[in-house]
């Protein structure tokens, strides 16, 4: 059976997310930017905490993680290129590599660029990829750590995935993302239908996450370096899909 997912606002625009196994009834969470709103979570449903997964060590993705370990005794998951700056790890986890969560395979996805080490978390059968900071709804994560290649080259890992995958990322950027995407592909009848979309949700306080990953490949400026018409639209035609990302990103970083 795949897990239930349910998806957590935290801090001013942050997410994380619990994944519940109904027959063994235990829980996991990926990330922990706060605990206020994840101990709520919990008893409102009457769940422990059995397993934390860390995607990358930014403090809004990690500060909640060793409170929750001492309330509930998790065991917190995490990459081992990334341990030396996250709590201490009861699994380090290295890129390739499948373990067991409740029964179900989980791929471990080396997705460094925003951060040199961080990881999503790919699960075929639940239909999910948790994303954090590398793919984002309409965007991608800043580079702070790794150059514009590295991150190319872990989003195309992502495209890689079955394109109905619901991506889970790890912010709520999206209205703004979208504002940026339109100045790329201002005629994309796909992209304007999801600005639609996204305003009508944001304006009743609903969350733009998760989505699909189809629906990232059709509409996300990050995903789409490689295709000419993107290229022709910003003066690129002809140059390495590379280089054009980083012309967006860099694009992005000024926006």
């Amino acid at each position: 059976m795949p897990l239930e997912i349910i998806t957590l606002p935290c801090l001013a625009d942050n997410y994380a997310y619990l994944l519940h196994d109904a027959k063994s009834g235990r829980t996991a969470l990926v990330d922990a930017p706060e605990v206020a709103p994840i101990k709520a979570a919990l008893a409102a449903r009457g769940w422990g905490l059995d397993v934390i997964l860390l995607t990358h060590h930014h403090y809004d993705h990690i500060d909640g993680a060793e409170e929750l370990r001492e309330t509930y005794g998790a065991k917190i998951y995490g990459a081992r290129a990334d341990a030396h700056r996250l709590p201490p790890l009861d699994h380090a986890l290295d890129p390739e590599v499948s373990f067991d969560l409740f029964g179900e395979q989980v791929a471990v996805l080396d997705v460094s660029g925003h951060t040199i080490g961080h990881i999503a978390f790919y699960l075929a059968e639940s239909n999910a990829a948790f994303t954090a900071d590398s793919l984002m709804a309409l965007g991608c994560g800043r580079l702070f750590e790794g150059p514009p290649d590295m991150m190319w080259r872990s989003l195309n890992r992502l495209m890689g995935l079955p394109p109905q995958t619901l991506i889970y990322s790890g912010h709520e950027y999206t209205q703004a993302n979208a504002r940026f995407a339109a100045t790329i592909e201002p005629d994309n009848a796909k992209l304007q239908l999801r600005i639609a979309d996204i305003d009508a949700k944001r304006a009743k306080g609903e969350a733009t996450v998760p989505a699909l990953l189809q629906l990232e490949l059709d509409t996300n400026p990050f995903l789409r370096a490689h295709l000419g018409d993107v290229k022709s639209a910003i003066g690129m035609e002809g140059i390495e899909s590379a280089e054009v990302f980083a012309e967006i990103r860099g694009r992005k970083d000024r926006f």
